[in-house]
């Protein structure tokens, strides 16, 4: 198959009876059973330039309240602001002021690259056994996710405030007036959250308040309905007015409390305790260099800019330019790559203020190239790929990441840069309403087994306060020590393999980063070789198959926005396979 643009959407006789041909295996946890968000068909997307600034988000109202903030002269952080309140309102499916968020920020000013986490903690009350059975074997996933137990204490109005306190330029009571009036005034539901609110309805429908937003009348909202909000409009506007503080200590912080706790059917433990220890936390970046780059991303308890470090460290040991977009080795290298990754993943990340995450060993030059050589000595798929040596404490663990969540990527005409990726988990979260928001079902990212067999604890196991891992990967790519490429997806573990492919197709293979983001989603998370469906793809699955790989064809429903950031201005690319929109000036 020779990959070009015009092949990157095409739906063919050939390309399905290849995808008959090859090799198939179940979707890991019956997918289908547990209601992740949806597609509703791609979008065209075009490559968008700019001079002065650029944001680039999921939804369009979303990346218009970022683009007049950016007009007003406010700074990517100010941007970041109502492009996330926004968002939390007219894609309520993906994130909001009920979830948490890492975002990955480039100081200009201070040339200082920084990443703030936060995720979502677990409730001083949860214990190890939080998703265990009475019979002691793991709950469902859907489960545990519906209801108060999935909760964890949210980050992402905290992050708001604090990030805006440091690097904000507009006032903080003026960031929020077009999320307000779209709330009051109402929005048009999009195809996308209509989809999901049709696919999900069966969770929509269990909790009152949730079932007469998303299911008037027990039907769900159709695309193009008028949608309004005033509860959601009363939060913001509070939140514009008194910050944070009422969100942690006060009315918003109760009526959290009282949602979960209300939950009769599966209740959770938050409490307002939670909410006041509640804390968002600056972490260094993880850096990795790549050809003439720097790839840097979020450190644990995210594993996606580890995972990233990995991936690209074993393939500085292979000319992936050479090989090309349309030959199987390429594909292999970045395939078992990130089976490497996975591996160490599974055992070693955790949340590092209770786990020792061996981010160095695992970084190592001298590991990575051992592992690429393992790569390099085959000239097909390894038959297995263990973990390296690291730490023997910590058992494995696999936890369900479901691909709801949101990317934005905003750069300012002072040259700031925002990559933030912000979720709430499954579609829809927990399914619990407060105060006009979602509240997230974060804990389901941990392990559900916190040991295994032998005692041997898991290190991504629940624990009071902690956060549990995830795979966001909100990355800044440095060049010459000066950002040139902001990047992220949404897609819950499948999230380190669209912002891989991605950044080969742009780096390697010389795609302008629409092209990079268009390009047919293949990649591996260690058991299946998963191509995107219904698209020049999947020519390659038998291929892949006869390399050793077992093969899956499937939805692959990334939502990967970018920014290039060049001397003569500015490029930027959304994937059609959601609503997305880049706009700048």
């Amino acid at each position: 198959m020779q990959i070009k643009p015009a092949l990157y959407a095409v739906l063919g006789a050939l390309a399905l009876a290849a995808c008959a041909s090859a090799p198939q295996q179940p979707t890991t946890g019956g997918a289908g059973d547990l209601a992740p968000e949806q597609g509703s068909g791609r979008v065209e997307q075009n490559l968008v330039h700019a001079k002065n600034f650029m944001a680039a988000s999921a939804n369009p109202l979303a990346t218009e309240a970022g683009y007049q903030i950016l007009k007003r002269g406010g700074s990517a952080i100010d941007a970041m602001i109502a492009m996330q309140t926004t968002l939390s309102l007219v894609e309520p499916q993906s994130s909001g002021l009920g979830g948490g968020a890492f975002l990955v920020y480039w100081d200009n000013s201070a040339k200082k690259l920084t990443t703030f986490d936060a995720r979502e903690t677990a409730p001083q009350g949860a214990t190890p056994q939080l998703f265990m059975g009475t019979d002691g074997q793991p709950l469902k996933f859907m489960t545990a996710v519906v209801g108060g137990r999935s909760v964890g204490t949210p980050g992402v109005p905290k992050l708001m405030e604090d990030v805006h306190k440091r690097y904000g330029k507009l006032a903080w009571n003026s960031l929020f007036d077009y999320p307000v009036k779209l709330a009051e005034d109402g929005f048009e539901v999009s195809p996308r959250m209509a989809a999901s609110i049709e696919q999900n309805r069966q969770y929509l429908s269990r909790y009152t308040a949730t079932a007469a937003y998303f299911l008037p009348g027990g039907e769900p909202l159709a695309a193009g309905t008028l949608l309004k909000n005033p509860a959601f409009a009363q939060s913001v506007r509070l939140l514009a007015k008194e910050g944070s503080a009422p969100f942690y200590s006060g009315t918003p912080a109760r009526n959290m409390v009282s949602a979960v706790a209300a939950a009769a059917d599966n209740p959770g433990s938050l409490s307002l305790a939670d909410f006041q220890k509640y804390r968002v936390v600056e972490r260094a970046p993880v850096c990795k260099p790549y050809r003439e780059y720097e790839i840097c991303g979020m450190g644990a308890p995210s594993s996606g800019g580890i995972a990233l470090g990995q991936i690209f460290g074993i393939l500085q040991n292979h000319d992936m330019k050479a090989s090309g977009a349309d030959k199987l080795q390429s594909w292999r290298w970045l395939g078992d790559a990130s089976r490497v990754a996975f591996a160490d993943r599974d055992y070693y990340v955790g949340d590092p203020d209770f786990v020792d995450v061996p981010v160095r060993p695992m970084l190592d030059p001298a590991y990575l190239k051992q592992r690429a050589d393992e790569i390099n000595a085959a000239d097909k798929a390894l038959e297995t790929v263990n973990r390296g040596d690291f730490n023997r404490r910590y058992s494995r663990g696999t936890p369900i990441e479901l691909p709801s969540t949101s990317h934005l990527v905003i750069v300012d005409k002072e040259g700031n840069v925002v990559s933030m990726t912000t979720s709430i988990e499954n579609a829809f979260g927990s399914t619990l309403m407060a105060n006009g928001y979602l509240l997230n079902n974060e804990l389901t990212d941990f392990a559900f087994n916190p040991a295994d067999s032998t005692g041997k604890v898991v290190a991504n196991s629940v624990a009071p306060g902690k956060r549990p891992r995830s795979s966001m990967a909100p990355t800044i790519v440095l060049k010459d020590g000066k950002p040139y490429l902001a990047v992220g997806s949404p897609g819950g573990s499948r999230i380190i393999g669209y912002v891989a492919k991605t950044l080969v197709a742009h780096i390697d293979w010389g795609m302008d980063i629409q092209e990079a983001i268009d390009l047919p989603n293949m990649l591996n998370r260690g058991s299946a070789y998963e191509v995107e469906e219904h698209t020049a793809a999947a020519d390659m699955a038998p291929g892949l198959g006869q390399l050793g790989y077992k093969v899956q064809i499937r939805d692959l429903n990334s939502g990967v926005q970018g920014i290039v950031i060049q001397q003569n201005g500015l490029q930027g690319g959304a994937d059609p396979r959601r609503e997305g929109k880049v706009m700048g000036d």
